[in-house]
């Protein structure tokens, strides 16, 4: 059996179940463990987004969906989990960014994306925002770094 979903696209959903305010958090067992006998492998980081949802998902949220080829969101991070808070942007087309407000406490501080698939660091300005990148057809979470 073949799986007829792109890997890029698993990532862009689990990004949204897992990371998003109102995701509810649900793992198919194929998709973390692999299915031998079909020779599916298990998803490459997902582990690392359930990581990120534990660690850092949390506090205010601030949506970005104004685009249909890239949608973002922030999550501002709360006192009570300390180095939480994230952005993600979502690429279902080329490469982009999105300018986006993460919180003035960020002020300075340098973001770097935690499923690697963007090499860049992003500063953080004065007013909390940042450009966040993201490669084309493909999913990028933002974490202080």
């Amino acid at each position: 059996m073949q799986s007829f979903v792109g890997e890029w696209f698993k990532q862009a959903a689990y990004s949204i179940i897992l990371l998003k305010q109102e995701g509810y958090p649900c793992v198919f067992y194929g998709d973390f463990y692999g299915i031998p006998h079909d020779d599916i492998k298990p998803m490459k980081d997902l582990k690392t987004l359930i990581e990120l949802r534990k660690e850092k998902a949390y506090g205010e949220e601030h949506d970005y969906f104004d685009n249909k080829n890239f949608i973002g969101w922030t999550r501002e991070g709360d006192e009570e989990h300390l180095q939480s808070g994230l952005a993600v942007v979502i690429s279902n087309a080329g490469d982009g960014e999105k300018r986006m407000y993460i919180g003035e406490k960020f002020s300075g501080e340098k973001f770097i994306d935690s499923l690697g698939n963007c090499e860049d660091e992003i500063l953080i300005d004065e007013q909390g925002y940042g450009n966040f990148k993201v490669k084309g057809k493909s999913t990028s979470v933002w974490v202080e770094g």
